[in-house]
């Protein structure tokens, strides 16, 4: 297999605030863009699958996360446990958690943390059908803030949400 192709960075910036949309095949550097970017401290990239972190409760992670985030915010953190339907699971070791489940968990830190760039990598992979569509109407609602940005990894841009950009690699 080849290597993913190298991306500048410089030539995708800035990014618009609002919601952007990164798509291409496999291999092609999505996830290579975004911890390029998450790499920045005004930024949140993070692996939805929490490696590392099996014996950690998702309280735990989030715990871990907010002193990093100035402006994490505790309601809508509360409000996503309960649209992804993670009440039952918060007593829960990561481990216990499925593929899904775990990455509910971070998907919650990621749209509560009030980064200025926030990049989820696939994040209606692996989850059930109410919980995608609640990420996806989180996203619909953000798609044209002023000031943050949302930058969104996958194969293709989901064609119900309101793209102000799209990158194609």
């Amino acid at each position: 297999m080849s290597p993913p192709t190298e991306i500048p960075i410089a030539s995708l910036l800035p990014l618009s605030p609002g919601l952007v949309a990164v798509t291409g095949d496999e291999r092609t550097g999505k996830t290579t863009l975004l911890r390029r970017l998450g790499a920045d401290p005004s930024a949140l990239w993070l692996d939805l699958s929490l490696p590392g972190q099996d014996d950690q409760t998702p309280q735990q992670v989030w715990d871990a996360l907010r002193p990093r985030y100035p402006l994490w915010d505790e309601p809508l953190q509360q409000a996503l446990v309960e649209a992804l339907d993670l009440q039952s699971h918060l007593g829960k070791k990561l481990f216990m958690l499925s593929t899904g489940g775990r990455r509910k968990v971070a998907v919650v830190a990621l749209l509560a943390g009030g980064a200025t760039v926030t990049c989820l990598d696939q994040p209606f992979a692996a989850l059930d059908a109410p919980s995608a569509r609640a990420i996806r109407e989180f996203l619909a609602d953000v798609a044209d803030h002023a000031t943050r940005t949302w930058v969104v990894a996958d194969y293709e841009a989901d064609a119900r949400l309101p793209w102000r950009r799209h990158i194609t690699l």
